[in-house]
């Protein structure tokens, strides 16, 4: 099979689900980006950062990459503090029912989650 067609399945399946008008009959999602285009709603795709285990102050050590978010999902960016607030572990990528929270305390640690889906690799500037 065609690896092009493989990678245009999911705009081409976004572009039915508009065409055929079941977005029109659903509230709009938060964070969800829905561009008017001849009339019919479009859901924009949304690449964002992937990386699933990087330690402060060293590069991505596991699970480097990039994902594409679906409808329900959103670009995380979630970061394991110690007490004094000294950064210890980063992670990114896709996330679904993502939320965001700031300073929850888990055991000696505080975790902080941001979630956005503005634009492209969004979860990079976080």
């Amino acid at each position: 099979m065609d690896k092009s067609i493989l990678l245009e399945l999911p705009i081409l399946l976004c572009c039915f689900r508009a065409l055929s008008g079941s977005l029109l009959q659903r509230n709009a999602a938060v964070n969800e980006v829905v561009v008017m285009e001849d009339n019919y709603p479009v859901i924009e795709i949304v690449q964002c950062r992937m990386c699933h285990l990087q330690f402060s102050g060293e590069k991505c050590s596991r699970g480097r990459g990039i994902c594409t978010a679906s409808i329900e999902e959103s670009c995380v960016f979630g970061r394991i503090s110690k007490r004094d607030g000294t950064p210890l572990l980063i992670f990114m990528g896709c996330q679904k029912n993502c939320a965001d929270v700031k300073g929850i305390r888990w055991s000696v640690y505080f975790v902080n989650f941001k979630c956005c889906r503005g634009y492209d690799l969004c979860n990079e500037d976080l």
